[in-house]
Order: C-alpha cells, then sequence, then structure tokens
C-alpha cells in the first residue's frame, strides 16, 4: 500500500495515468474495428444526438493528454529545460502529430482532390498544442477555469444565436443542432469544401472533428489540465481521490443538465458532451487512482494497460494502417471470385460463431490482440513514440 504523504515530485510518473491511457487506446482500437453492422450497440457511436460507451473514448484520450502536459512539463522545468525550448519542441510534436494523422485519414492512396485534413491525430495537436504552450505561459488554475468556462459557454453562444449563413438562425429557421444546418458544418464546407469525413461528388456534407469543434474539444483538454494541477498538489492521495470522484460527480450532474437543452453529440463536441464525457473520464481516473496509488494494487493487471499506455499513438497508427493493407492484400475466394484479406478473416474465421454480436466483439477483441503484439515488442525494447 502506498504511503499517502503530500508527493508533489515533478518527475515521478503516476501509474494509475498511464493504466488509464492504456485502457482507453486498447478500447479506442476495438471499436474503431468493431466487426461491422452485427456489432453490439455500445460498440458502435450514437448516430447523431446521444451518447454511447464508443462517445467516451476519443475524449477521454484528449483528457488524459490534458493531465499529461501538467506532469511532462513539470518535469522538464525541475530538469532546468528552459521554457522556450519547450515551447519549440511542444510546436514540432503538434505538427509531427498533425502530419501523422494526415498519413492515417490517407493511407494508402494519398488522393489530393478529396485528401481529408481533419482527424482524430489532428484534433490531438491542436489540442496539445494549446492547452502546452497555455500551461507553459500560466500555471495558475484559475486562469485555466476561466478559459474552460469560455470555450464551453462561447461554443454554445455560436451554435445556437449566430445565423447559419443561407440558412438562418438555429431553433427558429431551421432546427437548432441539424445534422448539416448548422455553423460548424457550414465553416467546414467552406473552409475544406470536398476534403471533409462525410461528402459525396455532388453533395459536401461534413467532419466529426472540424474547425470550429476543436474550440470545445480544447475545453476537453483543459479539463484535463485542472485535474493534473489537482493530481499535483500537495495533499494525500486519499484526499485526491476523494476530489476526483466529487469532480466526476459534478460534471457528469452539470452535463446531462445542460444536455437537456443543448444535446449530448460527438459529431459536434457539444458542451455538454464535455462535461458528461469529462466525468465518465474522471470516474475510470478515480477507479484507476484509488487502486493503484491508493491501495498499492500494482501488479499483474496493470501490464497490459502498461504496455498499450505507453506507446498509445504507435497502437493507434498501427491499428488504423494495418487495415488498410489487409484491405488491399486480394485472396482467392472461390471460382472466379476474390476478397481482401481482411473480410477473408473474418467471414472464415469469425462468421462462424452463430451469434453476429459475438462474432464482431470475437474479431474486435483479436484484432486488437494483434496490434498488441508491435507495442509489446517496443515495450520489451524500452523503444517508445514520443510526439
Amino acid at each position: 500500500m502506498t504511503n499517502p504523504a503530500f508527493a508533489h515530485n515533478p518527475v515521478q510518473r503516476m501509474l494509475s495515468l498511464d493504466v488509464v491511457r492504456g485502457i482507453t487506446i486498447a478500447f479506442m482500437i476495438m471499436v474503431n474495428n468493431n466487426g461491422g453492422p452485427g456489432s453490439w450497440h455500445f460498440m458502435n457511436h450514437a448516430a447523431w444526438n446521444g451518447l454511447t460507451p464508443t462517445d467516451l473514448v476519443f475524449p477521454t484520450f484528449v483528457f488524459v493528454v490534458g493531465i499529461s502536459v501538467v506532469f511532462s512539463t513539470d518535469a522538464r522545468l525541475a530538469k532546468g529545460v528552459a521554457r522556450s525550448r519547450l515551447a519549440w519542441h511542444t510546436l514540432q510534436r503538434a505538427v509531427i502529430l498533425f502530419l501523422f494523422g494526415i498519413v492515417v485519414n490517407n493511407f494508402p492512396f494519398f488522393e489530393l482532390p478529396h485528401m481529408r485534413f481533419y482527424g482524430v491525430l489532428q484534433r490531438i495537436a491542436v489540442c496539445y498544442l494549446v492547452v502546452s504552450l497555455f500551461y507553459l505561459w500560466d500555471k495558475r488554475a484559475w486562469t485555466k477555469a476561466v478559459a474552460l468556462f469560455g470555450a464551453l459557454v462561447g461554443y454554445w453562444v455560436l451554435l445556437r444565436w449566430v445565423p447559419v449563413p443561407g440558412a438562418g438562425m438555429p431553433g427558429r429557421d431551421i432546427p437548432f443542432m441539424d445534422q448539416t444546418l448548422n455553423l460548424v458544418s457550414w465553416i467546414d464546407r467552406h473552409v475544406c469544401p470536398y476534403h471533409l469525413y462525410l461528402f459525396a461528388p455532388d453533395h459536401n456534407v461534413r467532419d466529426p472533428e472540424g474547425l470550429l469543434s476543436d474550440l470545445p474539444a480544447i475545453g476537453t483538454a483543459l479539463m484535463g489540465v485542472l485535474t493534473g494541477l489537482w493530481l499535483r498538489a500537495a495533499k494525500a492521495v486519499s484526499t485526491k481521490a476523494v476530489g476526483l470522484a466529487a469532480a466526476s460527480a459534478t460534471s457528469l450532474a452539470i452535463g446531462y443538465v445542460w444536455s437537456l437543452s443543448f444535446p449530448l453529440n460527438k459529431n459536434m463536441w457539444t458542451s455538454s458532451f464535455v462535461l458528461v464525457a469529462a466525468g465518465y473520464s474522471l470516474a475510470l481516473l478515480t477507479l484507476a487512482y484509488w487502486a493503484i496509488e491508493v491501495k498499492g494494487w500494482r501488479k499483474g493487471w496493470t501490464w497490459v494497460w502498461l504496455v498499450f499506455g505507453s506507446n498509445a499513438i504507435a497502437a493507434y497508427m498501427f491499428s488504423e494502417l494495418m487495415p488498410g493493407i489487409l484491405s488491399h492484400i486480394a485472396i482467392p475466394a472461390g471460382p472466379g471470385r476474390r476478397a481482401d484479406l481482411f473480410a477473408w478473416l473474418f467471414t472464415h474465421v469469425f462468421a462462424h460463431i452463430p451469434d453476429p454480436g459475438w462474432a464482431a466483439f470475437a474479431f474486435s477483441v483479436s484484432f486488437t490482440a494483434f496490434c498488441f503484439i508491435p507495442v509489446w515488442v517496443m515495450y520489451r525494447k524500452k523503444i517508445f513514440l514520443k510526439v
């Protein structure tokens, strides 16, 4: 059992945070490769308004990024690294991560006319850059709280009270939170026409990681920064655990109440979604923190998550690139027919499981285990992809 001393060591890693990161990236790989239309409801995103466990994965990772910013920045400053050098390294890492995202989105063909520039890694890069430079410039918690309030309320004001050009006022001339007639989609259609996640030759639709919705996503990262500041405070670990639980309950309560007028929506990353998702992220962190930092349960069960968490970006990139490779390997599938290897594996192995939900789940778990192999090798050789 760990000593609940008033630890304030900027260099010390927090094992529970690594475990949460590992759990998050493993579940992200699972839901991104969920086995297709037969998969269970909770393994799929909500179609529009609403929330499933799958919708919580991405914001949890962004939330963890915010916490990590506090620990990594304090650790490097404690080693004497100049702030200007840290700022330059932050910019470099964000650019590299953004470029990784473009590779993941467009592999293997990179068709410029419809190349997608928004994406998961790109959003993480933007959030990381903004909150890192903000924290490097000012470490006070109240400034982060004010910025969080401004981001969430400001985003709500923009979506609710700013007319959509050519369509009208949301809630009066057009439905509030319409799937295509909203300010977020309108901006993306004009900033990156036909480079969006959802588009057709004659119908440019929207992108779930669009430009304006980066604003509340930065709010998610700021909630992570505030959590990191709480975890870095000179308080007993038991007190910190109670504080995490209280913050989780508060965030969930405010978020669900706000969702009555500003619906939960992962595609638009609504402000209520930020609070509810962060509330569940805090709940997961509370459990991990209590088990590992308070009770000292560090052996055995943490290993898989530590391996995934130590190379989360590498694991994610491998999981996103591998389907593109496997789906372009054609193999015989009967007289005069050929199938790609990815589809062949599901049809000839997992589709034999009678229940389609379990078949999809078995495929998802197996693919995640497959992605574990390269990061385990990297972990064994102490190779860590840092961006």
